[in-house]
């Protein structure tokens, strides 16, 4: 098994090869590309994300300066998804994000870790899981996902929470760690922020 098979393993192994390194430069120039773009060069930044990431769906929108260990080779989206700035990839290994899911600023979605053992973090070792994000979520500004987590569809992950599991479906979920708060429910199509409701017809 060579080392970019060994990303996607989920085994612990060492960041060591050179041709792992060479290989990771290549997309990091093309990310520094995109992050360079004008902010009138729409086609040339959708061009280059479709290069970079694994998977990209119509309509999907990341403001530059985006930060990935791989420029998002293993990162796959699906349509209309947006993200605001400075999104954090530590894409060693697989993320799903799903149609319709908004990040704000300052997001991270983290699939590396490192062992808690102090002789093997010394020899740089390492190990990725992957991160599954639903569909039609909405991560706040400055939402951190650790390695191996999943979050269901059409939840709100609060700005500032640090997610270290699980999180289901349909749900509001704050803190650090995240924890469920509430279930979305009517309450939430009557007012869309505290005492202010919704007024679907003007829409």
């Amino acid at each position: 098994m060579n080392t970019l098979d060994k990303l996607q393993s989920g085994q612990v192994y060492l960041m060591d090869d050179p041709e792992f390194a060479a290989e990771q430069a290549k997309c990091l120039e093309k990310q520094y590309d995109y992050n360079m773009t004008r902010p009138s060069e729409s086609d040339k930044r959708a061009a280059l994300l479709k290069e970079m990431f694994a998977e990209v769906g119509e309509g999907c929108y990341i403001e530059p300066p985006l930060h990935a260990n791989w420029a998002g080779r293993f990162v796959h989206l699906g349509k209309s998804v947006y993200a605001n700035f400075n999104l954090t990839l530590v894409d060693d290994t697989r993320i799903d994000i799903g149609d319709h899911t908004m990040l704000g600023p300052n997001v991270t979605i983290a699939t590396a870790g490192h062992p808690v053992d102090p002789e093997l973090r010394e020899r740089v070792a390492q190990f990725n899981l992957p991160v599954r994000i639903g569909r039609n979520c909405w991560l706040g500004a400055g939402v951190i996902v650790l390695p191996g987590v999943t979050i269901g569809d059409n939840s709100v992950i609060g700005a500032g929470s640090v997610v270290t599991k699980d999180i289901p479906a349909n749900v509001v979920a704050v803190g650090s760690p995240c924890r469920v708060v509430r279930p979305i429910g009517e309450h939430d199509r009557e007012y869309y922020h505290k005492d202010k409701k919704s007024d679907y017809d003007a829409l």
